[in-house]
């Protein structure tokens, strides 16, 4: 798809099809009141009619509307209007999308992003539409021998604007929804292959290509690199695995080198079958998103250079399998950390953490401005947040705020929990310095109070994504997230 943005008035707008919308008891937008009135009252007497009331997610098709000179007029719902806010436009636009997916027209104008929403600008509600648009439209074939048939191509499509100041912004607002989109798309595609394609040396494979393209820094350790730094807890997981283990990082400068640099730290476990504490075989083909927290890194830095922010920002992504063997970590084991913490594997399903402790510690070298870590870490986070919020925990309130406050401008939900040092006492183990588990109550909690024992020397803040980074059954696949919640983050962070 080709987006545009324009300034016309919806009766004088040639083309294949005009998009506006209807809210419950047939009332009319403003640009579907101009449609009417060019009409001489056809829109509103179809209505009358019953054909369509203005329910959310509905629409109707209208062909040949007279005195339109549109060949098609496309009614969206909007719902109730004291109800209308920002999911229902979210909601609407992608209706609008999917009906248009079924029609064969090649241009589309937009006349959507000026129905007024509280608390969300003209810019937002573009950056949203191109967003939605490129999600209406993603498809993962490419392992199939015959790509499934394709629906019928949009070609352009113009969102309208009201006025000449939200034009200017809106040019601004259809660059960052564009890099927005391709970020998460790059999140979705690693997410989706498969675990014998997704390794972590194919992982480093991309990290190397998308620093070619986007001029970026880019080295990867081996198990020799990672061996002599003291990475015992990443290793650890890696030992079961005919897989080599890597630990990726990629540097973008949008300032001067001396600048503080945002730090990213992506967990990457591309194939998750619990090792030595094997997982129950249902639903373990799953596990390939276990590495969707590094797919997350680098989506969110494709965005990053494509928008070119004014930031320094560092990738950091440990990859590795986490697979049984007869060289596998057993429980009980005790390793030693790049900290020099020593730490009692009780379960070796619990290696995410293990994996992350050493690449946190590895940050320090960057001497960050702040942390931030991705994690598809632990099932209890989708037992207390379902599948609708990331659980987000952090040593620093500031940080903290500024991610939720991202969370809400990019509908993409996170939610606080505490980080209280009366949990650290779930991690005692009496033959190490901490154990890498905490038991069954406050899973997700204990989990961020392991990794807060290697941030102690910036500011930090824990993701986990364990309930929103992928779905599960008939639309089984990776969402993307958290892109668009790291990448208006990192939007808000260059424009303060």
């Amino acid at each position: 798809m080709d987006f545009t943005i324009k300034l016309c008035a919806p009766e004088k707008q040639r083309g294949a099809c005009i998009v506006v919308g209807v809210f419950e008891s047939r009332k009319l937008t403003e640009p579907a009141k101009s449609l009417d009135d060019a009409s001489k009252g056809v829109i509103s007497n179809i209505l009358r009619q019953g054909d369509m009331e203005g329910k959310a997610n509905t629409t109707l098709l209208l062909h040949n509307v007279p005195g339109i000179t549109s060949k098609r007029v496309l009614l969206v719902g909007l719902g109730k209007e004291k109800e209308f806010n920002d999911k229902v436009y979210q909601q609407a636009v992608l209706a609008a999308f999917k009906a248009l997916s079924q029609t064969s027209a090649p241009d589309v104008t937009l006349f959507l992003s000026d129905i007024p929403i509280k608390e969300r600008d003209t810019a937002w509600k573009i950056t949203q539409t191109v967003i939605l648009g490129a999600e209406s439209t993603y498809r993962f074939d490419r392992l199939k021998s015959k790509p499934e048939k394709e629906q019928p191509a949009l070609g352009k499509i113009t969102i309208n604007v009201s006025d000449q100041a939200s034009l200017q912004a809106g040019e601004k607002a259809l660059k960052q929804g564009l890099a927005i989109a391709r970020g998460i798309k790059v999140a979705k595609d690693l997410g989706n292959l498969a675990p014998n394609i997704c390794t972590p040396t194919y992982l480093a494979e991309q990290a190397t290509d998308m620093a070619k393209a986007y001029d970026l820094k880019v080295s990867v350790l081996g198990q020799k690199e990672m061996e002599k730094a003291g990475m015992g807890a990443l290793l650890a997981v890696s030992r079961g695995s005919h897989q080599p283990a890597k630990l990726i990082v990629l540097e973008y400068r949008g300032l001067a080198k001396m600048e503080k640099p945002i730090v990213l730290v992506g967990k990457g476990v591309t194939f998750d079958t619990g090792g030595i504490s094997l997982k129950p075989a249902a639903e373990m083909d799953e596990m390939k998103f276990d590495m969707s927290g590094a797919g997350s890194v680098l989506g969110t830095l494709t965005a990053v250079a494509e928008m070119k922010l004014p930031l320094n920002i560092v990738g950091i992504i440990p990859a590795t399998e986490n697979m049984p063997g007869g060289n596998a970590s057993k429980p009980g084991d005790v390793v030693t950390s790049m900290s020099g913490q020593t730490i009692e594997i009780l379960n070796t399903d619990a290696e995410g953490r293990l994996i992350l402790c050493d690449a946190l510690t590895y940050a320090e070298r960057y001497k960050p401005d702040a942390v931030i870590d991705i994690a598809t870490l632990t099932g209890a986070c989708v037992i207390a947040l379902g599948h609708i919020a990331s659980g987000l925990m952090s040593n620093n309130d500031q940080l903290a705020q500024e991610l939720l406050q991202a969370s809400q401008l990019a509908l993409d939900r996170a939610w606080q929990l505490p980080l209280w040092d009366d949990y650290q006492e779930l991690l005692k183990s009496n033959f190490a310095d901490m154990a890498n588990i905490g038991g069954r109550s406050a899973g997700t909690i204990s989990a961020a109070c392991f990794l807060s024992r290697f941030t102690a020397k910036y500011p930090w803040a824990h993701l986990d994504i364990a309930g929103t980074a992928w779905r599960s059954g008939k639309e089984k696949g990776s969402t993307g997230r958290p892109v668009p919640l790291l990448t208006q983050f990192l939007i808000s962070r260059a424009n303060r």
